[in-house]
C-alpha cells in the first residue's frame, strides 16, 4: 500500500493562499483539520480500506495520525480527557510486529477519532457567540431620501440668499 504524501485537498489547501482574514481563518482551519484526520482515521478504521502492507506504511499512517493529534489538540480544551488520551498514545512509538504495530495504529486512529468528535463539538459550541445590540441599520431607499432631503435644502438655502 503506497501513501501520498499529500492528499489533494491539503495540496490545494497548502498552495493557494487564503484571502480570509484573520477572523474566520481559525474555524475554517480546524474543520480542514477535521476533515484530513477523519479522512486518515478512514484509511486505517473503515473495512473497505487495504491494511497496511509494510512497516513503513504502517510507520507513515502513525505520523499521519500523530501530526493530526497535536494540529487538533489546539482546538480542544487542554484538561480534555480525550486529548490527555490522544498524547499518551502519540508519544508512544509504533511497537514491532505485525499484529502489535497494527493494533497501535487501530487504537492511534480511534483516539484520533475521538478527537475530531471533540473538536466539533466545541466548534458547535463556540460556534453561537454572545448576540451583542445591534445598530438599526437603514435601508438604501431611507439614506437616498435623506440625502436628496440634505440637497433640496441647500438648494434652497442657496437660492434665497440675496445677491449683491
Amino acid at each position: 500500500m503506497r501513501l501520498p504524501l499529500l492528499s489533494c485537498r491539503d495540496a490545494g489547501h497548502r498552495a493557494a493562499p487564503s484571502g480570509q482574514g484573520g477572523g474566520g481563518l481559525v474555524s475554517s482551519a480546524q474543520r480542514d483539520q477535521a476533515v484530513a484526520a477523519a479522512e486518515t482515521v478512514a484509511l486505517v478504521l473503515d473495512e473497505a480500506s487495504p491494511l497496511p502492507e509494510s512497516a513503513d506504511d504502517v510507520e507513515e499512517l502513525a505520523r499521519r495520525l500523530r501530526g493530526h493529534i497535536s494540529q487538533l489538540g489546539l482546538g480542544v480544551p487542554a484538561g480534555a480527557p480525550a486529548l490527555r488520551g490522544a498524547h499518551q498514545l502519540a508519544s508512544e512509538g509504533v511497537p514491532d510486529g505485525y499484529m502489535p504495530s497494527r493494533v497501535h495504529l487501530v487504537k492511534l486512529a480511534e483516539a484520533t477519532q475521538a478527537l475530531i468528535k471533540v473538536v466539533r463539538a466545541h466548534d458547535l459550541v463556540s460556534a453561537h457567540p454572545m448576540r451583542r445590540r445591534r445598530w438599526w441599520k437603514p435601508q438604501i431607499n431611507a439614506l437616498r431620501g435623506a440625502v436628496f432631503a440634505v440637497a433640496l435644502a441647500c438648494l434652497v438655502v442657496a437660492a434665497s440668499v440675496p445677491r449683491t
